[in-house]
């Protein structure tokens, strides 16, 4: 069963491939995804491995967290499942706009 790894504090340069290329050594890599912000393009500095097996997850673990990839000392730890979201995006109006403007009646 595969595994998902969170790796953080990755450099902004670090891509997928040498994502893919360095936990390779731990074992079947499944897939490697830097996550990306999605209006600059830039990494937001972690992301995600996907180890074939636990026990590849685990030596991966053992291998990189607290060392050394690409000049930044990465965190890995097992995936947790994203938590929904709350709060609907912030303050709407219940009446619509003057946003600290006067109200004028003419």
């Amino acid at each position: 069963m595969e595994k998902k790894l969170y790796v953080g504090g990755l450099s902004y340069n670090t891509t997928d491939n040498v994502l893919k290329d360095a936990f390779a050594q731990a074992g079947t890599v499944e897939s490697a995804t830097i996550i990306t912000d999605k209006m600059s393009g830039r990494s937001k500095g972690f992301g995600f491995v996907e180890m074939s097996t636990e026990e590849e997850a685990q030596k991966a673990i053992d291998m990189f967290n607290g060392k050394e990839l690409d000049g930044r000392t990465v965190t890995v730890n097992e995936a947790r499942p994203m938590e929904p979201r709350t709060g609907g995006g912030g303050f709407k109006r219940p009446f619509g706009g003057n946003r600290g403007q006067e109200r004028r009646s003419w």
